[in-house]
């Protein structure tokens, strides 16, 4: 098994784990991510994501997607992980360990305070192997989202979102 840091080269491959996770997660049809848009945000002078991928005897066997965040209250970065996902054919390998293990090597490294991700309430193997790894879960508190058209509305933004969409897509 290897893992390693993604390079535009893997795009292709990264959005192909990002559709199998949408699968998996029941919402197939929600990815709009695009490969021009993974290089652009990924890969440029100031990325908004960092991406591991595992290998298992030179096959891609899975990624873990993260961010840096801010705590205020500690007055520390930390890291948010987008998404971790291991193909079922390679589950059970200790792959997804190996993935968080590495993302908690950079926060260490990083000297970040915590590291952070949210799991689906029924996806009870993910809960289980959170849980063994040690991990908290915070019941209290409610995520929250604001985006497309709320999120166009709240900024001020008089321009429909598809004409927004379409705009960025030319660029």
């Amino acid at each position: 098994m290897t893992i390693r840091s993604a390079t535009p080269a893997d795009i292709p491959q990264i959005l192909v784990f990002i559709r199998a996770l949408a699968a998996y997660e029941r919402e197939p049809d929600a990815v709009t991510a695009t490969e021009a848009g993974l290089l652009r945000d990924g890969f440029g002078p100031n990325p908004f994501y960092f991406c591991l991928m595992a290998e298992h005897e030179g096959r891609p066997a899975g990624f873990a997607l993260y961010f840096f965040n801010y705590s205020t209250w500690m007055g520390r970065p930390g890291i948010y992980l987008e998404d971790i996902f291991v193909e079922p054919e390679f589950r059970g390998l200790g792959i997804g360990k190996a993935l968080l293990k590495q993302v908690a090597a950079v926060a260490i490294e990083k000297n970040c305070r915590r590291l952070q991700w949210e799991v689906l309430d029924w996806n009870t193997p993910a809960i289980e192997f959170y849980r063994a790894m040690g991990a908290e879960f915070l019941d209290e508190w409610r995520n929250v989202r604001l985006s497309g058209e709320a999120l166009e509305r709240l900024a001020g933004n008089t321009e429909p979102v598809g004409a927004r969409q379409a705009i960025e897509a030319a660029q």
